[in-house]
């Protein structure tokens, strides 16, 4: 079977370990990439289902040389890996770097925006979860077409005991660096061991040199002070510029003395002399508190109504002088 829906299966054969002494057979499930929210590399993408817990971008990269060839690879995205950095790591948000964001009242939490600033690796590689996903892409749509085609091709010999052994084009190197092989053949991509030297160098990057930390550190406050460089600055830019209320924002840590911009100081002086003149109106018509606007608006309206009835009152007062219909006839 070479096709379970829309799957390519692709059959694979992990090597014996010195845990598991057999080798084995894995499963990959391979489709076009298709996500709810497309992106330009949807094309030349492929989706993948149920990738080996270890996983690289090296041990992928050698699945599909093998099936279609050299060159044709371009990168990998593992699940839950887009929305982080390159590489797995975490980062630290220092505080008190968000000047303008507002909190509520009682929180005493400080903004972490701002400044990101990666930890320091605890683990030289990666484990994937088991059954996890990924998303591969290749440099163009016929490179998905040929990979797809050239999986069929070895889910169906795969009967026959011919399978693509997983790693056996990627070096294993404790130190994590590239190494080439023997003359004529072509370097190998390196990618650190599993085992006990995982652990090993696990425990090796938990403690870390004081040069290193040292190193860090420095990386931060350099970092900290041209965040902290920008924020004076903008405050300076900022300062004394009056808001579209009229108001002037007071900068913390500075003084108020700053000059404003001519034209929007100018512009503001024009906006609240005009709103200072329609106040002075309504003071003139005795309009100081809102229910007062009410009742002269209200008083208006009942004069309206009396001019009006007594205009009505004296056109029937006409027509009945002149005695009866049709004798009145209204002037021109």
């Amino acid at each position: 079977m070479s096709q379970i829906g829309e799957y390519t299966i692709l059959p694979i054969t992990i090597p014996s370990t010195p845990a598991y002494p057999k080798p084995t057979t894995h499963t990959i499930y391979l489709r076009p990439h298709a996500p709810k929210i497309p992106t330009e590399n949807d094309s030349r993408s492929l989706f993948l289902v149920n990738v080996p817990i270890d996983s690289t971008s090296a041990h992928l990269r050698a699945a599909f040389t093998s099936l279609i060839g050299a060159g044709r690879f371009e990168s990998v995205f593992f699940e839950h890996e887009k929305n982080r950095t390159s590489s797995p790591i975490t980062t630290l948000a220092i505080a008190g770097t968000a000047p303008n964001k507002k909190r509520k009242r009682g929180d005493d939490t400080p903004s972490s925006e701002g400044l990101d600033l990666p930890l320091p690796q605890i683990w030289n590689r990666e484990l994937r979860k088991s059954g996890s996903t990924a998303v591969v892409v290749l440099v163009d749509e016929r490179s998905v077409e040929g990979a797809l085609k050239a999986a069929r091709r070895l889910g169906k010999k795969s009967k026959e005991g011919e399978r693509y052994v997983w790693g056996e084009d990627v070096a294993v190197s404790s130190s994590g660096k590239a190494r080439g092989g023997e003359k004529g053949e072509r370097e190998r991509e390196a990618v650190p061991s599993l085992g006990s030297a995982r652990y090993a160098a696990h425990q090796r990057l938990r403690f870390p040199s004081k040069l290193t930390l040292q190193q860090n550190v420095d990386a931060f406050m350099t970092t900290f002070n041209a965040l902290e460089a920008e924020r004076a600055l903008e405050a300076k830019r900022t300062r004394n510029v009056p808001d579209e209320d009229g108001f002037v924002t007071v900068v913390r840590g500075g003084s108020r003395s700053g000059p404003a911009r001519m034209e929007d100081a100018e512009r503001k002086r024009v906006e609240l002399e005009k709103k200072e003149e329609e106040k002075r109106g309504q003071l003139r018509k005795g309009d100081f508190y809102r229910f007062q606007g009410r009742e002269r608006r209200k008083g208006e309206l009942g004069e309206l109504v009396k001019a009006f009835e007594g205009d009505r009152r004296r056109v029937e007062e006409l027509k009945a002088r002149k005695g009866g219909r049709g004798g009145f006839r209204p002037e021109k």
